[in-house]
């Protein structure tokens, strides 16, 4: 049985200028899980999740803590099919995806 899945996660709350991004990087590659992360205008965090259904899990449970001078209010995840895209993850400007 497939559990690859691919998680699109919307986090809102003081998640800019606190490393989320980048820790949100080092996370994903902690856990094996490719797609990319960016900051949007409106101040939230937007990310594509894709791998094995526990470790996209993990991934957001993650986010739902952020980094230490981060502080989460949401984490709004859409699940959709697993697409197999992307080779790794990323950090992309809102313009590059």
């Amino acid at each position: 049985m497939d559990t690859k899945t691919r998680a699109h996660a919307i986090i809102s709350g003081r998640v800019q200028g606190v490393f989320f991004r980048m820790e949100t990087k080092q996370a994903a590659d902690r856990f094996g899980v490719s797609g990319w992360v960016r900051n949007l205008k409106d101040g939230t965090v937007e990310a594509l999740f894709e791998g094995e259904k526990d470790r996209v899990d993990a991934v957001i449970d993650w986010c739902r803590e952020g980094p230490q001078h981060a502080d989460v209010t949401d984490v709004a995840v859409t699940w959709r099919e697993y697409s197999g895209e992307f080779s790794g993850f990323n950090i992309a400007f809102e313009r590059d995806v």
